[in-house]
């Protein structure tokens, strides 16, 4: 995971307003993106790259890995996007997210483009990290193989609106339950959310959750937050500073859940040095299982700070 904590927050800014940017990195979200693609008018893609290199190259990240959005890969705009703003900010740029990624060949289109631009800037070869967004049915289908198409890939992304509108499902509000899942009596998206979380596991990268749209929506983000952590996700967008907050203290475990997986822990390496095979904490017998999901409960306390 590239800096000291890990990305439960990632604070989405258009790429065109170097002021918004400075604001988002002045934030307490723990990554930003810089957006080219669906915050960015056609006519103002050209000056927006521009302003990306500046900040990728003038701004304080703080720590920060410093990442943009690039332009789908079946756009006439994601070739100038990854020669200006990678060629151009001269090794600032840590990594890109790819929205719309429908199969590995995507990727390995960006990796290929990639690779000559870091020769072309003298960038040590495979400097530039990817992510990628899945977004729709044909996505979702081949997560896997996209998760596995190159070693630059560190984090899968799920992308809620673009995936409904893919798949023909109505819905209200980007990231919320609506009266449609009323209807379906589950929550509807829940295949598509653990399957991402599935492929990002077998590659062995971070899973992040998409955004609630509704930034004045507290509550709703709070389950919709909630929903994603149980399913796995490390973290989860936000579209606006208000909802930092909500997110990091989900996405970070409890002062009781350290404080159990501190016990369980503990409890298994005494058993362990007297040569018991059994284990019980608190009533409950533990397994080979319950302490991997102690371990990731303490890694992820670490990466957050909170030990």
């Amino acid at each position: 995971m590239e800096g000291a904590l890990a990305i439960r927050s990632l604070l989405a800014v258009p790429g065109s307003s170097l002021r918004m940017a400075e604001k988002a990195l002045a934030s307490g979200a723990d990554g930003v993106f810089l957006d080219l693609e669906d915050a960015v008018a056609p006519e103002e893609k050209s000056g927006a790259r521009a302003r990306v290199v500046e900040a990728m190259k003038e701004l304080d990240w703080g720590g920060r890995r410093r990442l943009f959005r690039m332009n789908a890969p079946d756009t006439p705009y994601f070739h100038r996007d990854l020669m200006e703003v990678v060629g151009g900010a001269g090794g600032a740029v840590d990594a890109v997210l790819v929205p719309k990624v429908r199969c590995a060949e995507d990727l390995y289109a960006v990796d290929l483009l990639l690779r000559a631009i870091e020769a072309e800037a003298g960038l040590e070869p495979g400097s530039v990290g990817l992510e990628a967004q899945i977004e729709s049915v044909e996505g979702l289908s081949n997560a896997v193989e996209i998760a596995r198409a190159t070693s630059r890939l560190s984090a899968l992304h799920f992308g809620p609106g673009d995936y409904a509108a893919s798949a023909g499902m109505p819905q209200r509000s980007i990231g919320v339950a609506d009266e449609w899942d009323e209807v379906y009596g589950a929550d509807r998206f829940h295949y598509a959310m653990h399957h991402v979380v599935v492929a990002a596991r077998v590659a062995g990268v971070r899973a992040l959750d998409g955004p609630v749209a509704d930034y004045r929506d507290e509550e709703g983000l709070r389950r919709s937050s909630l929903k994603a952590r149980s399913l796995g996700f490390d973290g989860k967008w936000c579209i606006h500073p208000a909802q930092i907050g909500v997110v990091n203290e989900i996405f970070s475990p409890t002062e009781e859940e350290v404080a159990w997986a501190k016990m369980v822990v503990a409890a298994y390496q005494a058993a362990e040095a007297a040569g018991s095979g059994a284990l019980a904490v608190d009533g409950q017998m533990v397994d080979a299982a319950s302490i991997r999901m102690a371990r990731n409960t303490l890694e992820r306390a670490r990466l957050a700070g909170l030990d």
